[in-house]
């Protein structure tokens, strides 16, 4: 979306220092960190080729905060016992 595309502007911009990103938006650095993170999850996301779309829906779920990860990893891991079941 348009926050994570600024996000990353400024993050190239200030050469990827996350103390610099973290004065600019007057935020600690563990809250930059956590920003940078989840926009790692979301481009491997939508680079994970692999998944089938229930295990997808559900990562793009966590990673949107609609999900927590914890919910997330039972999902999947319920979700994948019913499949050597079967």
């Amino acid at each position: 979306d348009d926050e994570d595309i600024s996000f990353i502007k400024k993050f190239i911009l200030a050469s990827g220092s996350l103390k610099e990103i973290a004065n600019q938006y007057n935020v600690t650095y563990p809250t930059v960190r956590l920003r940078l993170d989840k926009l790692i999850q979301k481009i491997r996301i939508g680079e994970d080729t692999t998944n089938d779309p229930y295990v997808a829906l559900i990562k793009r779920l966590a990673v949107n905060d609609k999900i927590d990860f914890d919910t997330a990893k039972i999902l999947i891991s319920e979700y994948k016992k019913v499949g050597r079941e079967n």
